[in-house]
């Protein structure tokens, strides 16, 4: 990590160095000798919680910041959605016809990341939780257009490596969800939503929640695949109940391609606040 910081006091790096070079002494071995921030069993005390928080919110967005990434198109969607090539292997037909959406999601992310490029990556760059399915597609799209892409990486039960098109100065792990869903909302432009799970649907349902409270401005909000958006969930009944206002519902649109989600980013200025970023 870069820092230009220059003061006349001894850096932390030389200390932390220094101190591994100390006597090997009962005292130096106790961990109460060991400094505050190179001591990992300290740092992951209960107490620390604060701190943790801080730490994860503070790393990506130095380095984000580092790189001069000033906006981002947000794609979340499912990691079991197969590529095509390989939807005979899904565990159900449901997945294996989802798997279209793929080659959209990578479609879509090309596109998207070759207008980045004309603004040498600073701006609409694209952002994934860095894992398989839909989220690989996204960062293989930006491959395929010669550009970076963001990969947001959570440690999970079940841990997998972040997928292999995920530009490695831009992969981040988390351990907070919290942290990480605002690392996604913190520079988005627009934000897409392909099918997925119950990951998929947090991520779709704070981001909705945030925009119709007012806690984040309207950016283009586009949900991939009516057909499946429409099966899992009755907006309609939600606006019906009234526990949604009727125009809660155009908050989001429906599209079904890459070419489409573009067109409508490109259109959403006509009738909502084009341009508006979230606060920082």
């Amino acid at each position: 990590m870069k820092d230009d910081h220059r003061t006349p006091f001894r850096d932390a790096h030389s200390d932390r160095s220094s101190a591994q070079e100390v006597p090997d002494t009962p005292q130096t071995r106790a961990p109460a000798y060991r400094l505050a921030f190179a001591d990992e069993d300290f740092l992951c005390r209960e107490e620390l919680r604060p701190v943790r928080l801080q730490l994860e919110l503070l790393k990506p967005q130095m380095l984000l910041d580092e790189h001069g990434i000033e906006s981002t198109i947000v794609m979340f969607g499912g990691a079991r959605i197969p590529e095509p090539s390989q939807k005979d292997k899904a565990r159900t037909q449901t997945l294996a016809d989802l798997s279209s959406f793929y080659d959209e999601a990578r479609e879509f992310a090309r596109l998207m990341t070759e207008r980045s490029m004309k603004s040498d990556g600073r701006e609409d760059v694209i952002v994934t939780g860095g894992g398989p399915g839909v989220m690989e597609a996204g960062n293989r799209g930006a491959i395929d257009a010669g550009g970076a892409s963001i990969g947001l990486n959570i440690v999970l039960p079940h841990e997998q490596a972040p997928n292999e098109y995920v530009s490695p100065d831009l992969c981040f792990n988390f351990h907070y969800f919290a942290i990480r869903k605002m690392h996604f909302l913190m520079r988005a432009r627009a934000i897409c939503v392909f099918p997925g799970g119950f990951g998929t649907l947090d991520e779709l349902f704070e981001a909705l929640t945030l925009i119709q409270t007012g806690r984040m401005e309207r950016v283009p909000f586009l949900l991939f695949g009516r057909a499946f958006w429409e099966k899992i969930i009755n907006w309609d009944a939600l606006s019906d109940a009234g526990t949604i206002s009727a125009e809660d519902l155009d908050l989001f649109k429906f599209v079904e391609t890459a070419a489409e989600a573009i067109e409508v980013i490109d259109t959403w200025g006509e009738t909502e606040c084009r341009d508006a970023l979230p606060g920082r």
